[in-house]
């Protein structure tokens, strides 16, 4: 049987060393690995943990060791990160096991000259206390160490949102994200829904602020399950959903949702549709096109045409439509909680997404019938791809009027961008302008 412990510190030292995306690379080794499901869980839970963590864990190892921290032997780096976490954030864990596995670990990754080293931190951060100090720190440097997100970006949202918003969004990135679902109004209820999750034990409640909308409190493997299996429900953000609603589709329309895969809003927009009328939905990847045909098909939407299609390329085989969904490829900052590496990039990564997501959204417009509506959305918090495109395209296109897109959802403000915090209990940090054709 493999150890979970060292099957971590093997991920994360691969995560370290090459571009992987945590949860492929977290499948992958998991499909192979001779790990029982609860070490499974177990090894998740720390992976993406540390993952998460990987600043405060590295503050406290440069406070407490006396080598540099560039020059520490990546393994015992590894491996102290996760001693340290389990000591931190994982209560269940006996502090003796958390040090002696570390140490056993040191071992089994053959650098036999950083047991001692590893030993020795571990314990002394033990008798401390576990206490980090944050004494004398800068405001974006203490939220930087607190929740381990870079500086660059506490201080862009401190900048950009002021503190108040910054520590809602900050509090919501770490720690284990909520899990939300939308009913398959084509095939059951929420009570039905409830009652048939209940029925195969798991637990799951009616999110009070949305209609149709549930919490899924332990979902595992939710794919398995007999409700997902008939189609009676898509797991969906709750901020994905409120952007459904924001396009406000309805019964025999035309609509378009331009970058789809893979296909959740789409799902949600045929449901609110009836299953009536005309739904394209695209994406670049041939690929991920097949996910939309699959879900489709397991939901019992008929209404939806799955095609590849380039976005930034206007297409004059596609029709005229009355709605136009425009969710464009972004930094992903209001996801963080549920893809932690995306925090851990350079801010220049992102600097030419803007030109990108403008050229999408005015390509989009073009499919747009006069009296129609266009939605432009992302998943970040960046002002520079949201409201800065949004405005940048009303300032050149005056046919196109910003509109208020009433939801129903008391977290969404009466104006036509809304920039939606990530919530602890709640939705990811989301973004959408609402614009109409009036010539």
């Amino acid at each position: 049987m493999s150890s979970p412990r060292l099957t971590v510190v093997k991920m994360l030292m691969k995560m370290d060393s090459s571009e992987s995306y945590s949860n492929l690379l977290l499948d992958s080794v998991f499909s192979e690995a001779d790990l029982s499901d609860r070490d499974k869980a177990f090894a998740a839970a720390l992976f993406y943990g540390v993952l998460e963590r990987r600043l405060t864990l590295d503050y406290i190892i440069e406070q407490n060791s006396k080598i540099p921290f560039k020059k520490l032997d990546p393994a015992a780096v590894a491996v102290l990160r996760a001693g340290l976490y389990q000591l931190l954030y994982m209560p269940s864990v006996p502090e003796s096991a958390a040090v002696n596995e570390s140490v056993k670990m040191c071992k089994q990754l053959k650098c036999f000259s950083a047991q001692g080293f590893v030993n020795g931190m571990l314990r002394s951060f033990i008798r401390s206390g576990k206490k980090i100090s944050y004494l004398g720190m800068e405001p974006e440097k203490r939220l930087s160490v607190e929740y381990s997100c870079p500086e660059w970006l506490t201080k862009k949202l401190l900048d950009e949102y002021g503190t108040e918003f910054t520590v809602k969004a900050l509090k919501a990135s770490v720690g284990k994200p909520p899990v939300y679902a939308r009913v398959n109004t084509l095939k059951t209820t929420t009570d039905k829904l409830l009652a048939e999750l209940s029925r195969c034990k798991i637990p799951a409640s009616a999110y009070p602020w949305l209609e149709n909308c549930i919490k899924l409190e332990k979902s595992g493997d939710i794919e398995k399950c007999p409700p997902f299996r008939q189609g009676m429900f898509h797991v969906q953000d709750i901020s994905s959903q409120l952007c459904c609603l924001t396009l406000r589709p309805v019964v025999n329309e035309t609509v378009l949702d331009v970058c789809a895969a893979p296909g959740g809003k789409s799902f949600t927009l045929a449901e609110l549709m009836g299953n009536n009328g005309r739904l394209y939905s695209m994406d670049l990847h041939d690929m991920r096109v097949g996910l939309i045909e699959d879900g489709a098909a397991r939901l019992g939407i008929k209404m939806i045409t799955a095609m590849q299609n380039d976005a930034a390329k206007f297409n004059s085989e596609l029709p005229q439509a009355d709605r136009v969904l425009c969710d464009v490829p972004c930094s992903g900052l209001g996801v963080i909680r549920r893809k932690p590496e995306i925090k851990y990039k350079k801010p220049e990564e992102f600097a030419g997404l803007p030109e990108i997501q403008y050229q999408i959204l005015e390509t989009s417009a073009g499919y747009v019938k006069p009296g129609g509506t266009l939605v432009y959305s992302t998943c970040t918090l960046s002002r520079a791809e949201n409201n800065d495109v949004a405005e940048r395209f009303a300032a050149a296109h005056p046919e196109f009027m910003p509109i208020v897109q009433q939801v129903p959802y008391a977290g969404a403000a009466g104006d036509s961008m809304r920039t939606y915090c990530p919530d602890e209990n709640g939705g990811d940090g989301f973004f959408t302008a609402s614009f109409r054709r009036v010539k």
